[in-house]
């Protein structure tokens, strides 16, 4: 849900509230440090405009966001079985 802050100057933007998990967030926070962003803002931005303009990875963020979630409640599986889940032979 969006907010329109009457202090803004420019009434084009809006701020959002986003709820995540301290420990993605700390995540977040070392990637855009370390890819050179000059705050989590503009990273977020630049992350949610290649999803939007990108649809087709939009599959990968599912996926992580799963991903985490399942790792953070213990639910985890072997590198086995996502290698025949997947299909991918190392050997």
């Amino acid at each position: 849900m969006s907010e329109t802050d009457a202090n803004d100057p420019d009434p084009e933007i809006d701020r959002i509230n986003l709820r995540i998990s301290r420990s993605f967030l700390d995540v977040v926070d070392e990637s855009w440090r370390e890819r050179g962003f000059n705050s989590r803002s503009e990273f977020i931005r630049y992350a949610l405009r290649d999803a939007v303009n990108n649809p087709e990875g939009a599959g990968f963020w599912k996926d992580l966001a799963i991903s985490e979630a399942d790792l953070t409640d213990g639910d985890v599986i072997s590198s086995e079985e996502m290698r025949a889940t997947y299909g991918h032979d190392d050997e």
